[in-house]
């Protein structure tokens, strides 16, 4: 039962969490290069307000402006991508600032590095600086921040399945709990915990790809 409700839930942890990423890493690496200007500040203004943004409500706003009066995208269900979208939005977004604002701050911290004025010194591109040393280097906290953000998103998406009415483990948790079905609740807590563990052990082996030291 449990094995037939995972996919749905797994599919909107991943969309969420890549489009989470998609954005605000981006979002942190302008805000750093553009410090002090009138980029940085808009952008961190974006951040402030996704992070005081709470999913659920996010959810039903998003449902309310794109289903209910654009009619654009369905308000819920299950079944080909555009069911997804809201959601995945709803999920992710709230996301968003944090990564971004600690990604800024990471980078601040790398370019100010010797290596870093050496590279530029030898005349690299801006690009190549910022993409092929500095950022390399800049997304270490942020791998462990993405191991974090996993568990947390996976287990958001309970929420978020209740209020776009998806048939994931989100829907069998508060069946479960309407009926007092504490076996069911009590397998549904065991696979949040296990992906959040997973989630982690991840983020830990990817550190061996991005900072070589540790295989040492």
């Amino acid at each position: 039962m449990i094995g037939e409700k995972l996919p749905v839930t797994f599919e909107l942890g991943v969309a969420a969490f890549t489009l989470a990423y998609l954005l605000a890493i981006p979002m942190g690496v302008y805000a750093a290069l553009n410090r002090n200007k009138f980029g940085d500040w808009f952008t961190m203004l974006l951040a402030l307000i996704g992070v005081s943004m709470a999913g659920f409500w996010l959810g039903l706003m998003l449902m309310y402006l794109f289903a209910a009066n654009l009619k654009w995208l369905p308000p819920t269900g299950h079944g080909s991508l555009k069911y997804l979208i809201l959601p995945a939005l709803a999920l992710g977004l709230p996301r968003v600032g944090r990564i971004a604002r600690i990604t800024r701050s990471s980078l601040l911290e790398v370019i100010n590095e010797d290596y870093i004025r050496t590279a530029r010194a030898k005349g690299l591109a801006a690009r190549a600086v910022v993409i092929v040393h500095a950022l390399k280097n800049a997304l270490i906290p942020i791998i462990s921040l993405m191991g974090l953000d996993l568990g947390y998103i996976i287990g958001g998406a309970v929420v978020i399945e209740a209020v776009f009415a998806r048939p994931g483990i989100g829907d069998m948790m508060l069946r479960a709990i309407y009926s007092r079905d504490f076996p069911v609740l009590q397998g549904c807590m065991f696979i949040l915990a296990i992906a959040i563990i997973v989630s982690n052990i991840f983020a830990d082996l990817t550190y061996v790809f991005v900072d070589p030291r540790i295989r040492h």
